[in-house]
Parts: structure tokens; sequence; C-alpha cells
């Protein structure tokens, strides 16, 4: 396998990001193929590390994925690259789990690769000992392989942490960034703002990979890295195999809407869906197509340009109540609304949604969702038999809730675990749209891509009336 190093830190907001999209950028630079992949449920910080490494960031997740479903992507999209990194989240011994088998370092263990520590070292100097001490001993059968020193206040600094650490522990500080503003990236309600959302984002990848060159040895990091060494023997993959297009899926990709896991890309293609793009702030009109997806994102940043694209909104409206299929989630479900509201503004959204959006300045739901099927979704059901346990595992990070709905209500899914749209119940059916604030991943247990498609399909071709009924269509 690629050489492999697992990239954490001691808490969040340590600097792991910029430091691991600095060295996908470093070495993409002197002609080194490198995978980035990123632990957990996450969308913004593999924006920006695909950015910088030119290569699609995969997601590595407990609560989604069983172990073998890891290690098989893992050494599925490993095996073109000659360097690895894998970004954690949080700090390395954080999870939900007391006893860490979600946590950082559990995923090292299960990959079997090494662990390169950064550490903010604001107003620390010979107490970053005991903490990479501790670190050490904690969990004794995990490798942390070297340490990058974030912060740094200057030479003296420098010097004196390098002196506690080659006293004290046997770890190889292999670099010191000083305190660069120049590194951050900008962060708001959900984290860092997004790549897509920054016209400046490839020279702000440039000049954190020109940082990292001139204050990280990046050889010596090379050097860290090793072979991977998985718990569990990678299953042979049947490689993929994209079919004919079926159907055309209107996708929104633009700076309002980017929240989508390349996985989730891949099957709808492998299943016969030839994504189509559109822009909903700029495009005046919805392309040909036979379904739409949108979504996540940010569509509070931008909803004055997306209330003022008034032709876009009103195809897409008049296609929804007309009978096509779709499916919004998070941002989508938000733009779907009547209305959207944040920060004392307030503007018209497409109006298919009997609610109104409105942004809170705490989020309302936030972590992992558990949903079960109502039996008045509008997908064929689960197939238990392909492995699905007719549970979904998701997730949710909103700051929003949707107020004032009215009608008959009609859900495709009850919440297990989460909040959705009334702490009850998500996946809201209105004609052949369903929409949630939860975010799926196509899985094993959970293969919504491919119901997705087979659905949009079923639809197309079949003598249909305009708002399908569930009891005509077959899994």
């Amino acid at each position: 396998m690629a050489n492999s190093l697992f990239v954490s830190a001691a808490l969040k907001s340590s600097g792991k990001t910029t430091v691991t999209m600095g060295l996908c950028a470093a070495l993409r630079q002197r002609g080194v193929t490198v995978q980035p992949f990123k632990k957990g449920p996450d969308y913004i910080d593999p924006m920006w590390l695909s950015r910088a490494a030119q290569t699609p960031c995969r997601n590595l997740d407990f609560y989604t994925m069983d172990h073998q479903q890891i290690v098989n992507s893992f050494s599925q999209f490993s095996a073109p690259a000659e360097t690895v990194f894998i970004e954690g989240n949080k700090g390395l011994f954080d999870g939900l789990d007391p006893e860490g088998s979600d946590s950082n370092s559990a995923l090292a263990r299960l990959l079997g690769v090494p662990i390169i520590l950064v550490v903010d070292t604001y107003g620390m100097t010979r107490g970053v000992a005991p903490l990479l001490q501790g670190y050490q001993s904690f969990e004794s059968d995990i490798q942390i392989a070297g340490v990058i020193l974030n912060k740094v206040g200057g030479a003296r600094h420098e010097t004196k942490m390098r002196a506690a650490i080659e006293h004290y522990t046997d770890l190889k500080v292999v670099g010191a960034i000083g305190r660069r503003p120049e590194m951050k990236i900008v962060e708001r309600h959900l984290g860092l703002v997004p790549a897509n959302e920054m016209p400046a984002a490839d020279s702000n990848i440039a000049r954190t990979a020109r940082i990292i060159e001139a204050e990280v040895d990046v050889e010596a990091v090379r050097v860290l890295a090793a072979p991977a060494e998985p718990s569990l023997k990678p299953e042979k993959m049947v490689p993929s195999v994209v079919t004919s297009p079926k159907v055309r899926i209107g996708i929104a990709r633009d700076v309002a809407f980017g929240f989508y896991y390349q996985d989730d890309l891949e099957a709808l293609n492998q299943a016969g869906a030839e994504l189509v793009p559109f822009d909903a702030l700029h495009d005046r009109h919805l392309p040909d197509v036979d379904g739409l997806f949108i979504g996540g994102g940010f569509p509070e940043v931008h909803m004055r340009a997306l209330s003022e694209n008034t032709s876009l909104k009103n195809d897409i409206r008049e296609a929804i109540e007309g009978g096509m299929p779709a499916y919004a989630e998070c941002g989508g479900l938000l733009y779907l609304a009547r209305s959207l509201s944040w920060q004392d503004d307030t503007y018209d959204m497409v109006g298919v949604i009997p609610g109104d959006g409105v942004m809170h300045d705490r989020p309302v739901g936030r972590g992992y969702v558990q949903l079960t099927e109502t039996g008045d979704g509008i997908w064929p059901k689960l197939d238990e038999s392909a492995g699905a346990s007719g549970e979904i595992a998701a997730h949710e990070f909103h700051y929003a809730s949707l107020e004032d709905l009215s009608g008959q209500l009609r859900f495709a899914y009850k919440v297990m675990r989460g909040h959705g749209i009334d702490g009850e119940h998500d996946g809201m059916v209105i004609n052949n749209l369903t929409a949630c604030f939860a975010h799926q991943r196509n899985l094993t247990s959970n293969h919504w891509a491919e119901n997705f498609v087979a659905f949009v399909a079923q639809f197309k071709t079949a003598d249909l009336p305009e708002t399908a009924k569930p009891a005509t269509l077959t899994a």
C-alpha cells in the first residue's frame, strides 16, 4: 500500500486542516500523487483537501461505515497514490464512545498507519513534553511518529520546545510553523468557509504550501509515512461499471450548494444517472433533466441572489409541482421553502415546501442521525436482502428550523436519533420530492443513490400519473 500518515492533534482548531492542505499542495507541486482522506462526516475540509491535492478527498466514518467498508475504501483509493494523508477530526483520542472505539486513534489503529501530531503551542514551552508523553502512553499500541509545532512565537520559543521534546521524548519534530494569520481560513457558523465560495481559494492554498515548504521538513514528513497495515484484509473490489445513462439528473453546483460526497456522485453515475450541473444563482432556467438533486450548503449566505433568480425558481417549482422526482438535503430543503430568514433579512425562496426556513444563532440539529422508514416514502424500500438493516445512519448539522408548516404533512422517515424537521420526522414528501435535514451516504446499508435513480427512471419510463404512488413502484 501507499505510504500513509494520519494527521491529528491534541484538540480541535489546532491547524490540522491547513497543515494537511499545505502538505498535499506542496507534494503535488513536487510531482507526487497524493490521496487525501478525512475522518468523519464532513463536507468543508474535504473540499479544501481535494483542491489542494487535485484528487477527490474521501470520507471515512465509523458511524455510517463498518470496519470492513472503511478498510476497503481506504485500500481502493490509496492504491494509485504515492503518499496518503488522513486528516482526523477533533483531538486524537476524541469521539462519542468513552472507550474510544470511534476515535481518531481507533481509525489509525484499524488502518495501521503512523500518526503525526499537530500541536497548538500558543502559551506553551516546556509543558509540551508532558503533553506528548501522555499522548504516547495513553494508547501505547498506536504509533505517534512525529510532531509539527504550530503557532510558534519565534526562534527562542521554538528552541525551548525542541529542547524539551528531545530531552523527554523520542519524538521527531519535523516542523515549527509561526503564528501565520495568512494561513487561517475564514470560519463561520458551520466551520471553515468552503473552497467553492472563495474566489481566492487556489491562491490561499498556494500561500499555505509556500509556508509549509519553508517551515516544515516536507521530506522528513514523507519519511515518517509508512505502508498501511490494516487490521482487516481488504476485500477484492469489483471494478465499478458506469452504465449507459438512463436518466439526466440536474444537480445544484455553485457557491450556495456544494455539500456532496464524491462516493455518492459516483454511485449516482454508476446507477445510470448523468449529472447535469446548474447554478442556482446565475442560471436563468433549469436544464433539460428528468430529476433534481439539491444538496446542502449555505443558501442563507446567498439568499438574496437565490431569491432574485425568479425564472429558475419558477422552473424548479413548476417541475416539482408537475411531478418531477427530486431530492433535497438541508440547504436544498431551505431553498425549496417559502422563504428563508437570517440576520433580520427575509427572502422568498422556491415555495414548494409549505414552511419558512429560519436561521438561529445556535445549532438546531447537530450530530449523527438514525432514521427508519415510515412507509410513506416514494423511493423503493431498503433492500434488506442486500445488507440493508431497515435503519439509516446519517448526520445533520443545521442552524435552521422549518416553521409555520401548513397542510397535510407526509414524511418518509421517523427520527430515532437526531432532530430532523420537527424532532420526530424527516424526509418531507411533496409530490415526488423528498426533502431532509439529514445527509445520507450511499453505502451497503443504504443504497439511496441507486434507489433515487431507479425512482427517476421508473417515473420517466412508466405510464404514471403526475404524482407517483408508492404502491406503483417496485424496488
